[in-house]
């Protein structure tokens, strides 16, 4: 199992490293200035799968940028969902690792880009919530 998780792993991480398109650049020309920007940032490049595909999850995925605002090294999961299929996993990471390339370079100020520089951030991704079953009550 966990040598499946390492493909599925790699194989997201070939996604990300594969492509330098003009589409994985950054959707907004503001400037990162402080942590709270990289956060929201990151958030504005999720699109979780869709939901009919795959069950939703939770997936944490550690990264460290460059001065310049590239990816430095590898992404690194940490934590997915108990409840996660292998499907479900390897379609996170694949939704991990675009929103990642959308996002980088990360645009940062002269400031924040040596204050990021090689230091890791702990990235929370959410699937879409779906709203529990209501109970009917018999009448």
């Amino acid at each position: 199992m966990e040598r499946c998780g390492q493909r599925l792993l790699l194989a997201a991480a070939a996604l990300l490293l594969g492509s330098s398109c003009a589409a994985a650049q950054a959707p907004s020309t503001s400037r990162v200035n402080t942590i709270s920007d990289v956060f929201a940032r990151l958030r504005t490049c999720w699109k979780p799968p869709p939901a009919g595909r795959v069950h939703p999850i939770d997936i944490t995925v550690i990264v460290s940028f460059n001065r310049a605002g590239d990816i430095l090294g590898h992404p690194r999961i940490t934590y997915e969902s108990a409840e996660a299929t292998d499907d479900d996993r390897l379609q996170y990471r694949i939704a991990v690792m675009e929103a990642l390339q959308r996002c980088t370079p990360m645009p940062f100020t002269d400031a924040m880009a040596g204050a990021a520089a090689g230091r890791p951030f702990a990235v929370q991704f959410h699937g879409p919530k779906t709203s529990p079953p209501t109970q009917e009550r018999p009448v």
